[in-house]
């Protein structure tokens, strides 16, 4: 390595390094956490809620007693193209809890998702450019008391 290039780069490093120690150089809130994205991805979700019923599976409990943790699953692995599927709880702030981009996958996924209270929840999957729901009503309990 040349010392000139040496040099220079350990001047632009120590000058980084310096300004992200300052505060000068911090990260702004992630993209995808920011509240902009949240509800413009929640209201796309949501037009796309107006979908036709769908030919997949959707397995998730009818009372869930954590709701910090609800277990779901969807399965349109027999569906040809699939590129997105996503789950949408109408009750929470944000309703879009997830959604997954696939291409060239399977169309299965398996998660848990967060639900502050009793809501229907949409999972809702694209394929072949058309969007299929199919929506389920779960009930959050508190502490699974049926409360």
């Amino acid at each position: 390595m040349k010392r000139r290039l040496f040099l220079k780069s350990a001047m632009a490093g120590s000058a980084v390094a310096t300004a992200v120690g300052a505060g000068l150089l911090t990260p702004s809130t992630v993209f995808a956490a920011s509240t902009e994205f949240k509800a413009k991805s929640s209201k796309a979700a949501a037009n796309a809620a107006n979908a036709g019923a769908g030919s997949f599976k959707f397995k998730a409990p009818k009372i869930a007693e954590n709701g910090a943790v609800v277990p779901m699953e969807i399965n349109a692995s027999k569906m040809s193209d699939v590129s997105n599927i996503a789950i949408l709880v109408h009750n929470n702030n944000t309703p879009l809890a997830a959604s997954f981009n696939l291409s060239g996958a399977v169309g299965f996924i398996a998660a848990r998702v967060k639900m502050g209270k009793t809501s229907k929840v949409d999972a809702l999957v694209t394929a072949g450019g058309s969007t299929t729901k199919v929506t389920k009503e779960i009930k959050v309990t508190i502490g699974g008391c049926g409360g």
